[in-house]
């Protein structure tokens, strides 16, 4: 009816109105990473808490792309997209207003879930209102929410918070939401209704957020209350057997939450393993870098922003190009070389420390960002066409499902061994500083000796020159630490070109 009503302008308003609803999602989720040492001081709380604002958004998104696909059958794309809007405008309202950390994870939550509902459903809406030789400019279309997350939340958000503070950041989704919703109620497609209701899945939902959680938090509890500790074997325990559940139950119920069977479709299943290794890429460096020039190099919230924003712009110009491309070479031949872009990135970042320059690492994320543009459309198009018409819907929510997931579980991994890592250099260094060491004798005399300068008693002189030592062990430690994480990055990429070696070998 809407196509009849406009033609072939109709998919442009579709395209625009879908984005401005993700967008608004995107540039939330994506602002927040350059907020979290401020967010973490404010609140008092450790790395070990302050990542549950990215992780717990991710959690969200991971859960939010596969009820997209229940939400779309039952209520349709128009009621699913402006509600799902409404839903975020507060979610983003108490997340600005929050008195603790417990209530903005919260909040945190609930936007990521919206965030997933909207990424799957706006990637069906393109997928099917563009004949099938333009999907993979489709999909270069929908990566563009990628794009203006990254290049526009972290700088304006820096801005925001020098000027302001981390909670201004939580309103930048609010214009384009508040668009996104006037527009959605007009020109949205809207459901059938002679259509039937499908049935949810509950203890499915149930069985994969008990998975989840228990196995997020396990992880990230693991380093405070000790790896064999009751706590922590009992949630692992919990989310292993729930996990178990969750397989057995999806494959036997007449209407899955997560249509596995959808994974022996091969290049879907390829696909799959590199949108889950793609998504600890992408979102864990996006959680590292920021960290990094924050906590090491002493940079400003506007300075991490300004470091991501080029390796975005550009990402925004040659992300059409990677859907053009898409539809005329071979995937296994793009992925891989997106891939290869991604694991070059992120081994120059393994030597990295407080004096590297600023435009190394520019120049660092700016590869990964061209290699994110040849993989996000050509991974989203040919797990797409590997599918059945009727099959659209559940693979739209599930390859970002497993992205996310893949970024989810990334980040809470990345965080853990950031902490372990500390902590091992930290004893190692430290067991290194004795009286025979000269260097560390050197260092304690000259820190002694211009506290004298400044009119320090005896007694000062001795415990600041120590005080000193430590902190230089501590930030050389978690320099390495930070070191660790990118070169495990770098692996995990490698690891990625199995299966994309396993993907379309000709052009479409």
């Amino acid at each position: 009816m809407l196509f009849a009503r406009y033609g072939p302008r109709y998919r442009i308003y579709v395209t625009v109105i879908a984005l401005l609803g993700t967008i608004s999602a995107i540039v939330t989720s994506t602002t927040v990473n350059v907020a979290l040492p401020n967010i973490m001081g404010a609140f008092g709380i450790g790395q070990d808490r302050g990542q549950w604002i990215v992780t717990g958004n991710l959690a969200g998104q991971t859960v939010g792309q596969l009820l997209s696909a229940w939400l779309i059958d039952s209520f349709g794309q128009r009621k699913t997209f402006v509600v799902g809007l409404c839903v975020f405008v507060v979610s983003v309202l108490v997340a600005a207003l929050s008195p603790n950390d417990l209530t903005l994870v919260a909040a945190r939550v609930v936007q990521g879930l919206i965030a997933g509902v909207l990424q799957s459903l706006t990637m069906y809406t393109l997928f099917s209102v563009f004949p099938p030789e333009k999907r993979g400019m489709a999909m270069g279309f929908f990566s563009i929410n990628t794009i203006l997350g990254p290049a526009v939340g972290p700088t304006v958000g820096g801005i925001l918070i020098e000027h302001f503070d981390w909670r201004a950041v939580f309103y930048m989704g609010l214009p384009f939401s508040v668009v996104g919703i006037l527009l959605g109620s007009l020109l949205m497609p809207e459901r059938e209704e002679t259509a039937k209701r499908a049935h949810f899945d509950w203890l499915g939902f149930a069985l994969l957020c008990t998975t989840m959680s228990c196995l997020l938090i396990g992880l990230s509890n693991g380093q405070r209350e000790g790896w064999s500790s009751d706590f922590v074997l009992g949630l692992l325990a919990v989310a292993a057997g729930a996990g178990i559940a969750f397989l057995v139950w999806e494959l036997h119920v007449p209407q899955p939450l997560v249509h596995l069977r959808v994974l022996a479709v091969g290049p879907f299943a390829a696909a799959a393993c590199v949108a889950v290794v793609f998504g600890i890429g992408q979102f864990g460096t996006t959680y590292l870098i920021p960290l990094f020039v924050q906590t090491i190099q002493g940079l400003t919230p506007l300075d991490a922003g300004l470091l991501l924003m080029p390796g975005a712009l550009l990402l925004g110009i040659f992300m059409p190009l990677g859907g053009y491309l898409c539809d005329r070479l071979a995937a296994r031949a793009l992925l891989i070389t997106g891939l290869s872009s991604f694991a070059v990135s992120t081994y120059w970042l393994h030597d990295v420390d407080v004096n590297t320059a600023f435009w190394w690492m520019l120049t660092c994320v700016v590869i990964s960002r061209l290699g994110q543009a040849l993989i996000n459309p050509t991974l989203n198009a040919s797990a797409m066409r590997s599918l059945h018409t009727t099959q659209l819907r559940q693979g739209a929510g599930m390859i970002n499902f497993f992205r996310q997931l893949g970024g989810a579980f990334g980040v809470n991994l990345l965080s853990v061994s950031l902490d372990r890592q500390t902590f091992f250099y930290s004893d190692r260094l430290t067991s290194m500083q004795t009286a025979g060491n000269s260097a560390t004798t050197e260092l304690l005399h000259s820190v002694e000796r211009l506290l004298t300068q400044a009119g320090a008693s005896s007694e000062l002189q001795s415990a600041g020159a120590l005080d000193f030592l430590g902190r230089v062990l501590y930030a050389q430690a978690h320099t390495l630490a930070f070191r660790d994480c990118f070169l495990i990055v770098t692996l995990i990429f490698m690891l990625a070109l199995i299966p994309a070696w396993f993907m379309g070998r000709k052009a479409r």
